[in-house]
């Protein structure tokens, strides 16, 4: 049987020719004479025995009829390609479509060599990883990280001379790591530069990028169409904007502004200094106080104007008041508190399962248009978009949390017209807290404080260096880290029986950056997610320890920075289990908010509720690959796991009485809270 790891062999070096080797000259793609492009076709003979002499593996490639690939007439092959664009996201369904419609994995690797080398090199990554992920013959294959294909994406420019020039003149044993520096995009008297670290951290762009990539917007309806998909968007974005704004208080910053007024210039500057390797031309700077303009670009068709963005927002704010949209034919889709969510979800974005386009437009999308070509509306001086045109760089630019500040905004106007929870919905009889706290994993530390610092890691380039050298080319990047700790919870099962429960672990600023208690009211919104988890409840008292990495919501850095190669998986059954994973979730790096020296104060808070209430009936595989971030990227090919709505219990508003975090928790005891200090101690730590 034809192993479906070789079309890895197809991500490696992305603007390199595809006869060109792979895996560090060990693997070579023995490609048909008409699949060379013109420009190698005369010379095919020579190319193919001259680059595969010393490969140890040869993938064959049989010919097949020439798809057409008409659909991605005008998308430059050395041009910038974006999501957001409606020509680049039709192009990039359909060409998902041709490779989904491959009637076995031979044909697919046949179609998907052909088109490498003819189409734009991210349309043809992101199109494949997204077809690979959902075809049943290759869904177990594991899309390696984008770092390491399109490092340009995520990386310093300032560094990849240094890098080629030390793999051109050293050799493997002797090369150094190159050091990317951090902070490198402004200077302290920038007051957003403080946030740098969280905006310009690798695992967070690339958990965005990789998130899209699980939840596509467009393509066949089998790839799109997913259990409470809009939900998804909602919750898992909206919770960026918590972790970001609990940053910020951290950082002495005042929460994100939202971007509700399009015509007022956009106060916050950003420039990016980077470079994309497809054309090497710059991603665009965007300067002070610019202003929104229509957007009319001649390259890709993208037209949208101001005006636009603005009708779009009332129809969607007059629906949400209303309590329905409306669909193509003028018929009511109630926003109901189970669907509700998830159908402003789709209508927001709006994917292509919005009800009706026509109506409610493409907010979310076009608004990131509408900023990235904020320096070049008509394409007048020739120039690309910005970060906030692609979904690997958007998250670094400030006015990607403003802007989803304002689309978080729209969902909360829904949740606010919602019922409060009920004294039902939110108890759990015969179930008690008694405590909640988080312990250091090192001995002798005291209770209920959590540390962070500076790492040092590492991460091989040497997959994305077009034309570079053979071997690794390591490089290294400082980001944020936490000591390993565990959450402690003691709960009372008093019911006389084994029982299940659904524990639920959340972390929330006390106060603002000005050291100003939050109301109950304000609070709410920046309560992050930490844990949620199935336990076993005996009768009598229990104990439940989660360790950090277990988290509901994070990956590892093994799975954020996995290798790439079509050798790179394990071979250890035990050890192939646990790579099997769609690298999708939160890095572990980012799970706790960055503190400061002298302790910034959280309210730890952990509930229990009832599982049966809370589970959803569907077969579950415990030992199944994609299971352990489901918080934000549910489970592959199966139902969310988890009933109630994302965000419970703080994603509606409650009875005027409440008016601290004390008053919501007193009257449940299947709720407990304690008090949590974060500390920041500012020194590297290399990874070991």
């Amino acid at each position: 049987m034809t192993d479906a790891n070789n079309i890895l062999a197809l991500l490696q070096r992305p603007l390199e020719p595809t006869f060109m080797p792979k895996d560090d000259g060990k693997t070579v793609i023995d490609l048909p004479d008409e699949f060379l492009t013109d420009r190698y076709r005369q010379i095919g003979a020579d190319l193919q025995s001259r680059f595969s002499n010393d490969a140890e593996q040869r993938i064959p490639v049989r010919s097949v009829a020439m798809p057409d690939l008409s659909f991605a007439n005008g998308i430059d092959r050395r041009g910038a390609f974006s999501l957001f664009a409606p020509k680049h996201r039709d192009a990039a369904a359909a060409l998902i479509n041709l490779f989904l419609k491959q009637p076995d994995f031979a044909s697919l690797m046949s179609v998907a060599t052909y088109c490498r080398d003819r189409l734009n090199p991210v349309l043809f990554q992101y199109s494949l990883a997204v077809a690979v992920q959902h075809r049943e013959d290759t869904k177990d294959v594991n899309i390696p990280s984008i770092v390491s294909l399109f490092p340009d994406q995520f990386v310093d420019p300032a560094v990849f001379p240094k890098l080629r020039e030390e793999g051109a003149a050293v050799q493997q044993e002797n090369r150094m790591v190159i050091d990317i520096p951090p902070n490198y995009t402004a200077s302290d008297r920038e007051d957003e530069q403080r946030m740098a670290y969280f905006r310009e951290d690798i695992g967070v762009n690339m958990h965005h990028w990789h998130w899209h990539l699980v939840y596509p917007g467009d393509g066949p309806d089998q790839v799109v169409r997913k259990d409470r998909r809009g939900e998804l968007f909602f919750y898992m974005h909206s919770q960026l904007i918590a972790r970001y704004n609990a940053d910020r208080f951290c950082a002495k910053l005042k929460k994100v502004r939202n971007l509700t007024n399009y015509r007022e210039p956009i106060v916050e500057g950003y420039y990016p200094k980077m470079i994309r390797s497809s054309n090497n031309r710059s991603y665009p700077a965007r300067a002070a106080n610019t202003t929104l303009q229509d957007v009319d670009r001649v390259d890709n068709g993208t037209t949208v104007s101001v005006n636009d963005l603005e009708r779009w927002r009332d129809r969607i704010h007059e629906a949400i008041d209303q309590g329905f949209v409306l669909d193509k034919s003028g018929n009511r889709i109630m926003l109901d508190e189970q669907r509700g969510i998830d159908i402003l979800g789709d209508v927001v974005e709006a994917s292509s399962l919005t009800p009706n386009a026509q109506l409610y437009g493409s907010l979310h999308n076009m608004g990131h248009n509408v900023i990235a070509y904020v320096h070049d509306p008509d394409y007048r001086y020739l120039e690309d978009y910005g970060v906030m045109g692609d979904v690997t760089t958007a998250m670094r630019d400030p006015i990607f949390y403003r802007w989803h500040g304002m689309i978080d905004g729209i969902f909360r106007r829904h949740k606010e017209l919602l019922t409060p929870y009920t004294a039902e919905q939110l108890g759990n009889p015969g179930v008690s807290v008694n405590s909640v706290g988080v312990q250091l994993s090192r001995p002798n530390t005291p209770a209920n404080v959590l540390l962070t610092y500076w790492q040092r890691s590492q991460v091989d380039l040497a997959a994305g260096l077009d034309f570079g050298p053979k071997g690794n080319v390591f490089a290294s990047f400082t980001h944020l880290q936490h000591a390993p700790f565990s959450f402690r919870v003691e709960v009372n099962n008093e019911s006389g029986a084994v029982r299940k429960g659904t524990l639920r672990i959340w972390l929330a600023p006390k106060s603002d950056e000005r050291g100003t208690a939050l109301t109950f009211r304000e609070q709410r919104r920046y309560f992050i997610e930490m844990d949620t988890s199935t336990v076993t409840l005996n009768p009598g008292m229990n104990t439940i320890v989660r360790r950090s990495d277990q988290s509901s919501v994070t990956i590892p850095y093994e799975r954020t920075f996995r290798a790439i190669g079509t050798k790179s998986a394990p071979t250890d059954k035990d050890a192939l289990a646990q790579f099997r994973f769609c690298g999708c979730g939160w890095p572990q790096h980012m799970l706790v908010p960055k503190g400061s020296p002298e302790g910034v104060q959280f309210d730890l808070f952990a509930m229990v509720t009832d599982f049966e209430q809370d589970s959803v009936a569907q077969e579950l595989d415990p030992n199944a690959p994609c299971n352990d971030a489901h918080s934000f990227c549910g489970l592959r090919d199966k139902k969310y796991p988890d009933r109630p709505a994302m965000g419970y219990p703080f994603d509606r508003r409650t009875a005027d009485t409440v008016a601290t975090l004390a008053d919501f928790v007193t009257p449940n005891s299947n709720m407990k809270t304690a008090t949590v200090l974060v500390k920041f101690n500012n020194t590297v730590i290399a990874r070991t």
